[in-house]
């Protein structure tokens, strides 16, 4: 009876070029994983250098709002009335 059990390895037939592809996509993109959550929770310290076009286009940017806030101001708010019935 012990003769007849066969502790062999089975047969494992060679991956087709699909469940390669598969296989190592997979890796990929678990990797790929990692370094989004990892850029996630160690985020890299900008560097403040600045130039002179960004420097002027902020100077802009701060003189264009002041105008916008004025003409805003400038309009009459509307009386609200309540309906009779």
């Amino acid at each position: 009876m012990a003769a007849e059990l066969d502790f062999s390895p089975p047969e494992i037939p060679e991956p087709t070029l699909l469940e390669n592809i598969l296989h190592y996509g997979l890796f990929f993109g678990a990797i790929f994983q990692l370094i989004c959550v990892l850029a996630i929770i160690l985020p890299i310290p900008k560097t403040h250098k600045m130039d002179t076009e960004s420097f002027e286009m902020k100077n802009s940017e701060v003189i264009k709002k002041p105008k916008a806030a004025t003409a805003s101001l400038s309009k009459k708010p509307k009386k609200e009335t309540k309906k009779k019935r």
